[in-house]
């Protein structure tokens, strides 16, 4: 109620609450964006497993069951720290930034691509379309343009 009252009566836009714009450039990226992004860095990660370890990743069993999953791990983690985001934020036009705008960094950059690997952590999501990764990293997924 007081938050709703020093807004003069307007609801929070999503993001705002995190110091984030409304629109545009660093606005929260939409929930489409991000599943769309999820669904292209999981197809590339098996593309790229069965072109490293064979045809085995999809059908086997053991060590080449966890393959997809390892490159999809390791994919998010370095691109995230060298480009923002991996391969399917990149072409989604979105990317995972710190609150305080300083570079992700290898232990941030890991510690999110673990959690997110895990599955459960990114279901939980918070305010602001954060999921645990995200206030675990202290990172946002935000929109490039």
């Amino acid at each position: 109620m007081v938050e709703h009252a020093q807004l003069g009566g307007a609801e929070p836009y999503p993001g705002q609450r995190s110091g984030l714009p409304a629109t545009g450039a660093g606005s929260l990226a939409s929930w489409g964006a991000r599943l769309t992004a999820l669904i292209v860095d999981w197809a590339f990660s098996m593309v790229l497993a069965v072109v490293l370890f064979g045809p085995t990743v999809v059908t086997g069993h053991g060590w080449q069951s966890w393959m997809t999953l390892t490159v999809f791990f390791v994919e998010s983690a370095v691109l995230s720290m060298a480009l923002g985001g991996s391969v399917g934020q990149v072409i989604c036009r979105i990317a995972v930034v710190r609150l305080d705008r300083k570079p992700l960094g290898p232990l941030r950059a890991f510690g999110r691509s673990a959690l997110v690997s895990l599955a459960l952590p990114a279901l939980v999501v918070g305010i602001d379309r954060r999921g645990l990764q995200d206030m675990a990293a202290g990172t946002v997924v935000v929109n490039r343009r």
